[in-house]
């Protein structure tokens, strides 16, 4: 099985956002869920469920996003 990035879908409340994506990203984000869910697409987690946690770990993942984090801000 491919290990993927994501892996635990946290149940945490949630912010209500109204995004629009592309086709594209939309039909990569259901095989990924597919993937997420070893192939099956019964019990798949949805694109938007999806998300969240991929943001989460893009920016956890961000050297750069860190390091500017860190430094303080002038002004």
């Amino acid at each position: 099985m491919t290990r993927l990035k994501l892996a635990d879908l946290a149940d945490e409340k949630p912010v209500r956002l109204t995004l629009e994506l592309s086709a594209r990203l939309h039909r990569d984000l259901v095989a990924y869920a597919l993937a997420v869910n070893g192939g099956d697409a019964k019990g798949a987690p949805t694109a938007e469920r999806l998300i969240p946690p991929m943001l989460e770990r893009f920016i956890a993942t961000d050297r750069a996003f860190a390091k500017a984090r860190k430094t303080p801000q002038a002004g």
